[in-house]
């Protein structure tokens, strides 16, 4: 979710369709990280898909890049602006052969790097 308050609300639906709702008292409020982090991909080993979540802090043009061990760059998953918050992709490897590859993420001044494992 972008950063913001939230109020959140409850549908009960009974069994014979009819509904009520019921509005929640508690506001959870969503803040702009305050450190940048990869997290490690997961699920990992994974086939062929796998997801990666990361956060900014300020905001920036993010790339998030795919290599094989050899340093080959094998995919771009991200390459844009995005404003601060917290995000989260989506991998496709199923062109990708069985391995470890690695997965770089840089904005601004923030670099990281983590591995993962692809088993077809």
């Amino acid at each position: 979710l972008p950063s913001g308050k939230y109020n959140y609300r409850i549908k009960q639906i009974d069994y014979n369709g009819n509904y009520k709702y019921y509005n929640l008292n508690n506001v959870i409020e969503i803040i702009i990280p305050k450190i940048y982090s990869l997290s490690q991909n997961y699920p990992n080993p994974f086939n062929p898909t796998t997801k990666i979540d990361y956060n900014l802090s300020y905001d920036g043009k993010v790339t998030l890049i795919v290599y094989d061990m050899l340093g080959k760059e094998v995919a771009i998953v991200v390459n844009e602006y995005k404003n601060a918050g917290y995000y989260k992709v989506n991998f496709d490897a199923s062109r990708l052969t069985s391995g470890v590859y690695i997965y770089r993420i840089s904005s601004n001044n923030f670099f990281m790097t983590k591995k993962m494992l692809l088993m077809k």
